[in-house]
């Protein structure tokens, strides 16, 4: 049985996890940034590099005690080096690399996004593919034809704002305060979802393609009307939860769509879900609902393998198997798709 320590340096998140070639999770360990990112409304490139840099080490160690392991049983080590902000993924990479050639074993690439379907293939514990995945996150909102673990052709991604991005932003403008995404889930479960009607972009559009800008801009203008420049966030109270419920339900709506019309123009019957918006409760219940009516098998994974982690590179256990390797020289790509 050959151990993987794997690390993940995307964004915001600091994350080491130990797992077996017979993807049996030892550990998952997650430093959290959100703390130092809040006041800003938003990630801070500069900010998650060095924070990464004081977190790293402590964060490896304890995933190797939480194993039961230690770096002399480590067989592999894997590291996320796309996609994702280019001086927080040198920290990882960097770090793989060293530990990967101090230990004389072999280092091994993984793509963020491409782990983010994988997490489901994890949770399920058996084989969901060929699939189609949708990755929805801050980062990125994108649909694939997924026929392997490391097979995916992308069919669609927004024109502008992710998913994830818009959910912050109208946090922001709601004054809900940052991460975005669970403040206004907390926020819309006090509202009327259907108080303020907003628009469902592309909604009625065959194009496997999102675009939240316009949304987002629409709860902007719902909120403050067209005196925006001088502004102030709306008092708690019911105008904010339904504009938070209003708002929500749209882009849930919207993704569901959308994984509905890719569903149906690739004609296969499983949707694999990953990335931190997929915890939001009102999607999940939207998709679930809709792959019932669809006849199709949903997969997504627990909360905990939603959001940015390490856990999730087991798909280095994949290019373990066809024995492909990371050079020495392995460089961090920011930039997939």
């Amino acid at each position: 049985m050959t151990h993987f320590l794997a690390l993940e340096t995307s964004c915001d998140e600091t994350a080491a996890a130990v797992f077996t070639d017979e993807l049996t999770v030892l550990s998952s360990v997650v430093a959290s940034q959100t703390d130092l990112h809040a006041k800003f409304g938003g990630v801070v490139p500069e900010i998650a590099s060095r924070a990464h840099l004081r977190n790293l080490l402590p964060v490896i160690d304890e995933a190797l005690v939480k194993a039961g392991v230690t770096l002399a049983d480590i067989g592999c080590v894997a590291v996320h080096n796309t996609p994702g902000l280019v001086g927080a993924l040198l920290i990882g990479v960097s770090a793989a690399k060293v530990l990967a050639l101090g230990l004389s074993v072999p280092l091994i690439a993984v793509n963020h996004v491409q782990s983010h379907i994988y997490a489901c293939r994890l949770a399920a514990g058996r084989d969901i593919f060929p699939c189609v995945g949708l990755v929805v996150s801050g980062g990125h909102t994108a649909l694939f034809r997924c026929d392997g673990p490391l097979s995916m052709t992308l069919l669609g991604g927004t024109r502008d704002d992710a998913a994830g991005e818009a959910f912050d932003k109208v946090a922001a403008i709601l004054g809900l305060g940052f991460p975005g995404g669970p403040a206004v889930e907390r926020e819309a479960a006090g509202g009327d979802p259907k108080a303020y009607s907003l628009p469902r972009p592309f909604a009625d559009d065959g194009r496997l393609e999102f675009s939240f800008s316009g949304l987002k801009t629409a709860v902007m203008y719902a909120c403050h009307g067209q005196d925006v420049a001088r502004a102030k966030p709306p008092e708690p109270g019911t105008k904010r939860a339904n504009l938070a419920a209003s708002f929500q339900a749209a882009a849930v709506d919207v993704l569901t769509i959308k994984c509905k019309q890719a569903l149906r123009k690739t004609g296969l019957k499983r949707l694999a879900v990953g990335g931190g918006v997929s915890a939001n409760k009102p999607l999940r219940a939207s998709l679930e609902a809709m792959c019932a009516k669809e006849r199709a098998e949903l997969f997504i994974p627990p909360l905990a393998l939603c959001t940015d982690n390490a856990a999730m590179a087991a798909l280095a256990v994949e290019k373990w198997t066809r024995g492909e390797f990371a050079p020495a020289d392995l460089d961090a790509e920011p930039n997939w798709i």
